[in-house]
């Protein structure tokens, strides 16, 4: 093998260990484990270990079963496998991570981490301010919610996306009269989850200087279905029912660990990144902890809850409750995409977090365009909802047979497989040389 042969060998083989070392599917993981003999057992035991009586059946010496079966199972691929935001049968795919580490309730704990790959790209918020001056240009006075709204508009899927939330979101039912608050959530998770934070974080962030923008703002996740209701709930009440759900405890920890306030960080944030702190704020909407703005006249965010009842646990529900009104890192991320200046990294990060505090795709941003006159888009759909449409939907034209066609559905699956084998023939043939 001459030296570019061994050269381009060393290359390759150093890619490989990096793809292999990436996080496992938890579903391929899971089974993986199920198809073998000495851990699928092992598996069965875990997740009875886990339910609700599962000690019970597992008869006197369920602890010492639980922790013999966490311990095989932590050196199989179960220990570090993953799950992504939004994939499909995303919540199996969690359950079969919290199988494993949901064993702390018996004094296991191994919550290390949040289930989620790192996202691999972010955005930037340098171009973002470039065309935000842009828009400015021979403008009086500027509307950053408006334009927000617009550029969604002319993209296939955002535009697209939006609508069924704000259809699902707005329609009463003709027996209750009341919005389907679990279709409304559903509806903003996928939003959230499919389109890039380019347009989503546009709409959910865009500054105002005035009540009628904030308004616009604090509207856009339609809070009167998906965020209020006749009365605040306990915090603690919102916390049991988000950890019992796998999607709303993976991104409640995600929350935790990438918005980690901090005091000494330049950023406020112990993991130095605005954008990741966003990304996993957005995470929580359409969750029974949806946070939104308080109000229109200030820029503080919070779920609906209260800690006002919570007695001999205030300290533990004021901790919960005081990660979203007073958190330096969420404020600064929230202030930073304001100004649209943000220079911290990307999240893109290769190592995963080392602790998370356990509480009982690619897309381009087009030009804005400029609208002389503004029509309520859901008119035709939704008659009766004239004065909510109007300030979700007061910016459309709706779709123009002229407007530039998006990438098509953004893909979740990953191609590791096909990397890895790629990578493999290239190996061989390195060596052969």
């Amino acid at each position: 093998m001459d030296l570019l042969g061994l050269y381009l060998f060393q290359i390759v083989f150093v890619a490989l260990q990096e793809a292999l070392s990436a996080g496992t599917d938890c579903m391929l993981a899971g089974d993986s484990c199920s198809s073998d003999e000495t851990c699928s057992p092992r598996l069965r035991t875990l997740r009875q270990c886990v339910a609700g009586n599962g000690s019970m059946k597992l008869g006197p010496g369920a602890r010492s079963q639980c922790a013999n079966a966490v311990s095989a199972l932590l050196s199989s691929p179960l220990r570090g496998c993953q799950c992504r935001r939004g994939m499909k049968k995303e919540k199996n795919c969690l359950s079969i991570y919290w199988s494993l580490h949901q064993s702390g309730i018996h004094g296991l704990n191994l919550v290390e981490s949040y289930p989620y790959e790192a996202v691999q790209k972010g955005y930037d918020y340098v171009r973002l301010a470039s065309i935000t001056a842009d828009s400015d240009v021979g403008m009086v006075a500027v509307n950053r919610c408006l334009d927000a709204a617009k550029a969604c508009n002319v993209d296939d899927e955002c535009q697209r996306l939006r609508t069924e939330y704000v259809s699902a979101c707005i329609k009463a039912s003709s027996r209750s009269g009341l919005c389907n608050k679990p279709k409304c959530h559903k509806a903003l998770r996928r939003f959230f989850d499919r389109v890039p934070a380019e347009y989503t974080h546009r709409l959910l962030f865009c500054p105002c200087s005035d009540t009628a923008c904030s308004e616009r703002r604090r509207q856009t996740v339609v809070p009167g279905c998906s965020y209020e209701g006749e009365e605040k709930p306990s915090c603690l009440t919102q916390m049991r029912v988000c950890n019992a759900d796998y999607v709303c405890r993976s991104r409640l920890a995600q929350f935790q660990y990438d918005c980690l306030p901090d005091e000494q960080s330049a950023s406020g944030c112990k993991q130095g990144s605005h954008a990741a702190c966003l990304i996993a704020y957005t995470g929580l909407i359409g969750c029974p902890v949806t946070p939104n703005y308080m109000d229109n006249s200030t820029s503080s965010v919070s779920p609906w809850c209260t800690c006002a009842l919570s007695g001999n646990q205030k300290e533990e529900c004021a901790q919960f409750l005081d990660f979203f009104t007073d958190n330096i890192c969420l404020r600064n991320a929230l202030l930073t995409f304001e100004n649209a200046v943000d220079l911290t990294p990307t999240p893109g990060q290769t190592g995963q977090p080392s602790h998370v505090t356990s509480w009982p795709d690619n897309g381009t941003t087009p030009a804005l365009v400029s609208m002389d006159t503004e029509e309520n888009l859901m008119s035709p759909l939704i008659p009766t909802q004239a004065t909510l449409n109007d300030r979700l939907w007061g910016d459309s034209t709706g779709p123009s047979s002229t407007q530039p066609k998006s990438a098509g559905p953004r893909s979740f699956e990953s191609p590791m497989p096909l990397l890895i084998w790629g990578l493999l023939l290239l190996l061989l043939f390195c060596y052969d040389q």
